[in-house]
């Protein structure tokens, strides 16, 4: 049987309701995989919506670039926040994004890519390497997926593991994207978010993932870099 890479998950029964949790995230801490220890959880502040000005940052990236988001003002973009380094959902989803990346850039839009994990995690890894010129922003305090309102959710990640993860691992594996377990402090519960930001740093689209698959459209994404429209049947 194919085991999850991002936990153990245990199945029990309770009043005649199916429960899932992520073993390391209960106590007694003795069922964590070891090398696991528990991280410092930052409180989110309130999830952010369309026409709110993005929360600035000046922080260097994994290839050692000062990434200064007053620099971008001018221009339209894709800010996604991902998981660990090993995740399947969000790899390949960095590889869609990689190739349509290389289609818009022509058209002055960038994108830039937060990380959970730690640097030298990340840069284990040809395929993360291989990323930019897209900037990836490690953050393993994960302190701008707090400001950004990003929440944690074991109960969402879960679901997602159960429905979609064997598919997932299938088809990164075809494409050729990492798929391992997580390093010391990375969390299962952690959910992604993409946003899709406007001249002025104003967000038009703010999308927090129900499950590690759901993203922005890449049509949707595709007419906002060209025209700055939004669908609106997708907000």
């Amino acid at each position: 049987m194919l085991k999850c890479p991002c936990a153990y998950v245990l199945m029990t029964k309770n009043a005649g309701r199916l429960k899932t949790r992520p073993s390391f995230f209960s106590d007694p801490p003795e069922i964590r995989p070891a090398g696991i220890s528990r991280i410092s959880i930052i409180e989110p502040t309130m999830p952010l919506k369309e026409n709110m000005k993005a929360p600035s940052f000046n922080l260097k990236d994994i290839y050692g670039r000062q990434i200064d988001l007053e620099n971008y003002k001018t221009k339209r973009f894709l800010l996604g926040f991902f998981r660990h380094a090993g995740c399947p959902f969000c790899n390949l989803r960095v590889h869609t994004l990689q190739k349509l990346y290389n289609e818009l850039k022509t058209k002055n839009f960038e994108m830039i890519f937060f990380f959970e994990s730690k640097e030298q995690v990340i840069l284990r890894s040809t395929f993360h390497q291989e990323v930019s010129p897209i900037p990836i922003i490690s953050d393993p305090e994960k302190k701008y997926y707090a400001v950004y309102g990003l929440e944690p959710s074991t109960t969402k990640a879960v679901i997602s593991h159960v429905t979609s993860f064997a598919q997932t691992v299938v088809k990164a594996n075809a494409a050729k994207v990492p798929v391992h377990m997580m390093a010391d402090n990375e969390s299962f519960s952690t959910m992604p978010a993409e946003f899709l930001i406007d001249t002025g740093l104003v967000i038009r689209k703010a999308l927090y993932s129900e499950r590690l698959n759901t993203r922005i459209d890449v049509d949707d994404i595709r007419t906002f870099a060209l025209t700055g429209a939004i669908n609106s049947e997708s907000r």
